[in-house]
């Protein structure tokens, strides 16, 4: 029989997010949390946190529609480097006597 409640760190590991994560979607709102009658710990519906998961994979799925990579830019003109002029070497030669 599947749990009716999860932990915080249950449903960090789930979603694959840190405990703080989870903390402040409650917070903000995006899962509600209750707490257990014994130690006063928040604990989550699981149905609540399947709902969650659903959000953030369609949310995943219409970022990767929006972000579709564009075709890559192939050059259309290639600039070959011309050798540099040379400047003439001048050898000195010191005798010494």
């Amino acid at each position: 029989m599947p749990k009716k409640f999860l932990t915080v760190n249950d449903v960090a590991r789930l979603l694959g997010v840190s405990p703080l994560t989870v903390r402040n979607w409650d917070a903000k709102g995006k899962l509600v949390a209750y707490r257990n009658p014994v130690n006063n710990y928040r604990i989550y519906k699981t149905e609540d946190v399947e709902g969650l998961l659903k959000q953030i994979e369609e949310s995943k799925g219409l970022a990767r529609v929006a972000v579709a990579p564009e075709p890559a830019l192939q050059p259309t003109l290639v600039l070959e480097p011309e050798p540099a002029p040379q400047l003439p070497r001048k050898l000195e030669i010191t005798v010494e006597e």
